[in-house]
């Protein structure tokens, strides 16, 4: 089983890097990839928990925006962790969250919903890239909604009054500082339509002439015929197809290897790196 998207308490993650390398070799998951937003911190730690029966991706999950303001996430996977310019776009991405979050508690308080941004700094994990399933955390702890789900359901959407963008590359930028740090770009959930607004069929050749190698195609906010889209595009355009669990432990519902990715396609992924970066006990 290979699942090439999930996240850890370096980013919105419930578990450490350990814990989510320990759940995975129970799971039976073969192949593993950490991805958190904009972060790299998790992957010394994940490193020390693999064993023979699975094999490590190291990535993250990088913010972007396009140039009409649509919020994209790129995986970059099986890049250099040591290379400069890309370490600075994840810095630089990080580093535009706190005044966005800071933004975000201001319009939520200003309609007398109970929150503030201590009460978000009290539900981010110590080290972690704060973001916004940490605000539905803190919103959850003070009895303003369920859950996670519930909070970006009604009040943290991309189309809600409440939702801030941030500074961020655009996601052929980011390509092209994936791919010259030597790693792969797979475009996450292009077409998870209940997350707001998307990019659409005709955003492809772009990416693709940026150096995009992959789309993520199984994803639980993905319908069946969005899905089906995609893989027409992925033939069209010969992109690698992915599938993957998304997973965060206990903030959100998505499963370890809920959705996977098939060994040919992930072997043809993993050729396009410019080393073999997969680490292995």
């Amino acid at each position: 089983m290979i699942d090439l998207h999930t996240h850890t308490t370096c980013s919105d993650g419930t578990d450490s890097p350990f814990s989510l390398v320990k759940k995975a070799l129970a799971a039976g998951i073969t192949t593993l990839a950490i991805t958190d937003h904009d972060s790299t911190a998790g992957w010394a730690e994940a490193v020390t928990a693999i064993q023979p029966q699975i094999e490590l991706v190291l990535g993250a999950e990088v913010s972007c925006l396009t140039t009409d303001g649509i919020s994209v996430h790129m995986l970059g996977l099986l890049f250099d962790g040591e290379d400069r310019e890309m370490q600075q776009m994840l810095a630089d991405s990080r580093d535009t969250r706190l005044p966005r979050m800071r933004k975000m508690v201001e319009l939520l308080s200003a309609d007398g919903i109970n929150i503030s941004l201590d009460d978000v700094y009290r539900a981010t994990p110590e080290g972690a890239t704060v973001g916004r399933p940490h605000l539905a955390d803190a919103l959850v702890a003070n009895g303003v909604v369920a859950s996670r789900d519930e909070a970006f359901l009604d009040l943290l959407n991309n189309d809600s009054k409440y939702y801030v963008t941030h500074a961020a590359p655009t996601p052929e930028d980011a390509i092209r500082t994936i791919r010259k740090a030597g790693g792969v770009a797979v475009i996450a959930h292009p077409f998870a339509s209940r997350r707001g607004q998307t990019i659409t069929a005709s955003t492809f050749a772009d990416l693709v002439a940026a150096g995009l190698n992959g789309i993520e195609v199984h994803h639980r906010d993905q319908n069946a015929q969005e899905q089906e889209t995609l893989i027409a595009i992925a033939r069209e355009l010969s992109l690698v197809t992915t599938g993957s669990s998304d997973y965060h432990g206990t903030g959100k519902l998505n499963g370890l290897a809920e959705n996977t990715t098939h060994q040919a396609q992930w072997e043809q992924l993993e050729s396009l790196a410019n080393a073999r970066r997969v680490v292995k006990k």
